[in-house]
């Protein structure tokens, strides 16, 4: 090198920050190629501004592009540009004498967190260079000045040469870096395309990556003229016997495959990003093109919507919804969502919690901001505003794109069936949207039962009478079909939504009201209908005439019940077991105890179930043993009913029993009695179970 070379010392905070990254060990030093690149792109934006007010800037080279050359023999990794170029004082000044404001800031940041990936936000974006270099050079030609290289290996200073000894860059800047011994793995092929695929894929510019490749060649066999023309008489002879088949074996010399080097010059971004155009310009298919490379799915997307916000705040988005759910969807240690961040078309990250709900994590698409720093911490996210805005708009057009889905019903079963627990996930935790949300839910019901019905449809069904939407949890569609719940509401013409899925209990609990109707849950007291006088007064008599059997019950029964009750909600079973109306239901209460990690004591003892036991008026049974309590309250007979009773009525109920065996061991014994068997016949010797003892028609043996 000649030319006269000169020596300038760091700033005192950009060798601190240079010694950092040097000596300390970071898990994401790929991050380096994203930041020069990103600089390069900058770069050329630089000079294409100028142009446009002055166009001949561009005639020292008119080929805006980014080029990455490994040099493995050298291990050098070369990224070069045709951007605006660095005058020699802007090489003194950029790269090593003016600190950027934020330097001290990243400098505090990186030793607390260890992480560098930030490191663009404070604008010291080139330093990165040193997390894989010992060596970096810079060599720059800009329109106004000579061509000068700029190097230092980070210590306290760095030079500053005429360079006269490197080809002329016409105009940009090239940065060769000298790679550590244990970073060669950055001068792979494969390497780079994939930190570019990750980071840059958008870049507006081309970027190219130019590399030696291994490729077999075929090539003739060098022979003595004698040899050739031997080869060529015994040729002609063949063709009077071979006809035209001789004649191409005549012209076809032989030949050898060796290995050669060929120089291959690759784009590495060609994927152009859509989201940039107008999206009256794009056909279905470039979306579901742009959607498979985007997620590596085999299938179209159910929907895309493309949209851009502009004024305050400007970003452009496409989001997708996949035909199918993912089988780990709700898998705990998954990613959280599948929005992927770029800032000016650099890729950021794609795992920002802070970006979407939780219940939009199957929605695929990105986002690119034109206002969020290039680089984005976690902490920084969390109280960055443009983001919060940027959120809202991605959930309201999550929306939008949904109703369109509702739109067709063929598209939007597909919809429901794959995705209906993220939209009562998002009725349970996001209360801004909770409306527009619970238009989305579909239910079997007492009136639907070929095909699910929506809320709006369930309120034109009303009578005018019915003030509520009736709706009842269960295990299964079998089990609350069944249900006893049911009887008088079917009478009455009422019909009741069939809740059964689990995170119906959740959703349900914070969807208080649909279009100003309130949603009741039938298994839980405090249900009351719009009776005429003479119906009322009949059942405030009824009420008063079981007083004693309900007094009675409630001493058997004990703990087990808060309270016995007569109810009006029954036709056909004598009792039922009905729920507090701000605890959980017999459903819910199945769901905790299902929960491995449950907490036994505390918040669920408070919330379990207060058990009510209603009983029917009218019915045989309950008639019959207020008959007997009547006559006499302490007849064993009227014990066993009662605790027959209530175990029954808690399976009927949705409950689990608390001693299965017991009740088991009751109902055998009601089986012997019903088939005149005493114990001797029906059962050994050395069973445990109580003797049974001689029945006559008002006596039935205790079994407790």
């Amino acid at each position: 090198m000649s030319g006269n070379t000169e020596t300038f010392n760091f700033q005192a905070e950009i060798s601190q920050l240079m010694s950092l990254i040097v000596n300390a060990v970071y898990q994401n030093k790929e991050i380096f190629l994203r930041e020069l690149i990103s600089n390069a792109s900058d770069a050329l934006d630089k000079i294409r501004y100028q142009s446009l007010t002055d166009p001949s800037v561009l005639d020292s080279g008119k080929d805006l592009k980014i080029t990455i050359v490994p040099d493995v023999a050298n291990k050098v990794l070369i990224i070069r540009d045709t951007g605006i170029g660095m005058t020699k004082a802007d090489l003194i000044n950029n790269l090593g004498t003016i600190a950027k404001s934020g330097t001290k800031a990243f400098m505090e940041m990186v030793q607390e967190t260890k992480d560098a990936s930030m490191i663009g936000q404070f604008g010291v974006g080139f330093y990165s260079a040193y997390l894989v270099a010992d060596e970096v050079e810079v060599i720059s030609k800009h329109n106004d000045d000579e061509q000068y290289i700029w190097r230092s290996s980070a210590g306290q200073n760095f030079t500053v040469t005429r360079d006269t000894v490197n080809e002329p860059l016409g105009r940009g800047s090239e940065i060769r870096l000298h790679l550590k011994d244990d970073l060669l793995e950055f001068l792979e092929e494969r390497r780079i395309k994939d930190i570019v695929k990750k980071h840059s894929e958008f870049i507006s510019y081309p970027i190219h990556l130019v590399y030696q490749k291994e490729v077999e060649k075929e090539v003739p066999i060098e022979e003595t003229e004698e040899a050739v023309d031997e080869e060529k008489d015994e040729n002609k002879a063949k063709i009077e016997e071979v006809d035209d088949e001789g004649e191409d074996k005549e012209d076809k010399p032989k030949t050898k495959k060796v290995k050669e080097n060929e120089t291959v010059d690759e784009e590495l971004n060609q994927t152009k990003p859509i989201w940039t155009r107008n999206p009256d310009s794009i056909q279905k298919d470039e979306y579901n093109a742009f959607y498979k490379s985007l997620t590596n799915d085999w299938e179209d997307p159910l929907a895309v919507k493309h949209f851009s916000v502009e004024g305050q705040l400007e970003f452009r988005s496409i989001l997708f919804t996949p035909h199918r759910a993912p089988f780990d969807l709700f898998e705990g240690k998954k990613k959280r969502n599948n929005i992927k961040l770029y800032v000016r078309r650099v890729f950021i990250m794609d795992d920002c919690e802070e970006l979407i709900p939780e219940w939009l994590n199957f929605v695929k698409g990105i986002v690119d901001s034109e206002d969020l720093p290039l680089n984005l911490s976690r902490e920084v996210l969390q109280q960055n505003k443009i983001l919060k805005v940027i959120r809202k708009n991605l959930v309201k057009k999550c929306v939008d794109m949904f109703t369109e889905i509702a739109e067709d019903k063929d598209n939007f079963n597909k919809f429901y069936e794959a995705f209906s627990k993220n939209i009562k996930l998002g009725i349970h935790e996001d209360a801004q949207n909770r409306g527009k949300l619970s238009e989305f839910l579909r239910y079997y019901s007492t009136k639907s039962t070929d095909e699910p019905t929506s809320l709006k449809d369930y309120v034109t069904r009303m009578p005018e009478k019915q003030k509520f939407i009736y709706y009842i949890t269960g295990q299964s569609r079998q089990a609350v079909e069944s249900s006893p719940f049911l009887e008088v509401l079917k009478r009455k013409g009422y019909e009741v939504l069939y809740m059964v899925d689990p995170i119906d209990e959740y959703a349900v609990q914070q969807l208080k009201d649909f279009e100003g109707k309130e949603l009741k849950s039938i298994t839980k007291e405090g249900l009351e209908f719009e009776d005429d006088e003479d119906e009322k007064k009949k059942f405030d008599e009824q009420k008063k005439e079981l007083e004693p059997l309900c007094a009675t019950m409630k001493e058997i029964l004990g703990d087990k019940v808060e309270k016995v009750v007569v109810t009006d909600m029954l036709s056909e079973s004598p009792c039922v077991i009905l729920t507090g109306q701000f605890g959980w239901s017999a459903n819910m209460e199945r769901i905790m105890q299902s929960q491995a990690l449950r907490d036994s004591g505390g918040m669920s003892s408070y919330m379990a179930s207060k058990r009510t036991l209603g009983l029917h008026p009218t019915h045989p049974i309950i008639r019959a043993l207020k008959a007997k309590v009547a006559a006499d309250k302490n007849d064993k007979t009227v014990r066993d009913l009662s605790n027959l009773l209530y175990e029954a009525a808690l399976l009927a109920s949705g409950f689990t029993l608390d001693d299965p065996s017991q009740f088991s061991s009751r109902i055998n014994r009601m089986v012997m009695l019903g088939l005149s068997l005493d114990d001797e016949e029906a059962a050994p010797a050395e069973s445990d179970a109580p003797a049974l003892e001689e029945v006559t028609e008002s006596n039935m043996e205790e079994i407790d």
